[in-house]
């Protein structure tokens, strides 16, 4: 493993800590890292350098706790920089099949380059770029091109597809789940798990689509109208900058994400069982399509809606300053 300085925040004052971390990534050299330790997830951080940094660095979790967390922070050489994994699908949305086909998380882990994935997870990545390649002579389908869509227009649309669709399948997936976990669960137990996490999941994103339509979206829409009039002023908040909401949302993003992968493995990839019923069968096609709806759904928050309205804050603290 390479040698890199190693920062224990734990060691220091609190005033003192984002200042040290900072002074220590301002001195790194393009193409270098450090690593810092922490008793809890530093994630604030990461939205305070992706505020006042831009995106010049990678982040990646050596240790996720639940006692030590430790993050290694490398300063792009932009000279030779890479895209990310979100901004490859967001340029063109069929790679999103091929990530998903290589086991590539795009939407929580869209900020990823693809050969940092490719080294965690142990995969050829010029097996990945041959098939990447395929799509070039491939004619491109009529996909929007979410990147240069207004922000508070982009929200409307993620409400009215997006959180719709989840509105008005999860009833109809949990009563089905809870189904067959009643009729199957004896034989197949793995059902009865399916029900649980799909239960737990569906009631957590109803919540957080709520604190998102009441909260972080109008505010979104509050920086599109200020950026669409000229205006100099930020938009009044009571949560502080728009990292602070938008932290919890990836962080949820990344909860919902992780148990609908958990059942995808549980089910050997929805495989159904000689048995099943029409209702199992149902099911395991309903919960496939629930859970490339929310990789669409989250990677158009993620990778576009939450990074550019960063951006606009932050342009428009500038022009205030």
């Amino acid at each position: 493993m390479e040698a890199m300085t190693t920062l224990d925040v734990t060691a220091l004052e609190p005033r003192l800590k984002h200042p040290r971390i900072f002074e220590i990534y301002d001195e790194l050299q393009p193409g270098s890292a450090f690593v810092i330790e922490n008793d809890h997830d530093p994630k604030p951080l990461y939205y305070q350098m992706l505020a006042e940094r831009g995106e010049t660095f990678t982040w990646d979790y050596l240790e996720k706790g639940p006692e030590v967390w430790k993050v290694k922070i490398f300063k792009k050489d932009h000279q030779y920089d890479e895209e990310t994994i979100g901004e490859m699908v967001t340029q063109d949305y069929r790679k999103a099949q091929i990530f998903k086909h290589f086991g590539i998380d795009f939407c929580c882990g869209g900020k990823k380059t693809l050969t940092e994935v490719c080294e965690k997870k142990g995969i050829d990545p010029s097996a990945v770029k041959r098939e990447l390649e395929k799509l070039i002579n491939d004619p491109k389908t009529n996909e929007h091109d979410f990147s240069k869509w207004d922000i508070g227009f982009l929200t409307d649309y993620i409400i009215n597809t997006h959180h719709q669709y989840v509105k008005e399948n999860t009833p109809f997936i949990m009563e089905l789940a809870n189904k067959v976990a009643k009729v199957h669960g004896g034989q197949h137990p793995e059902a009865i798990r399916v029900a649980e996490l799909f239960s737990a999941v569906g009631a957590d994103l109803m919540l957080h689509m709520s604190k998102e339509e009441k909260i972080l979206f109008p505010f979104i829409k509050q920086l599109s109208a200020v950026q669409q009039q000229g205006g100099p002023a930020v938009p009044a908040a009571t949560f502080g900058k728009v990292s602070n909401p938008i932290q919890m949302m990836e962080s949820e993003h990344e909860m919902a994400g992780e148990a609908l992968h958990t059942i995808r493995e549980i089910t050997n990839n929805f495989s159904l069982p000689p048995d099943a019923c029409n209702s199992y069968t149902i099911l395991y096609k309903k919960l496939d399509e629930f859970e490339n709806d929310l990789h669409r759904h989250v990677h158009l928050e993620n990778n576009i809606l939450f990074p550019r309205a960063i951006a606009a804050e932050k342009n428009l603290e500038v022009n205030r300053d």
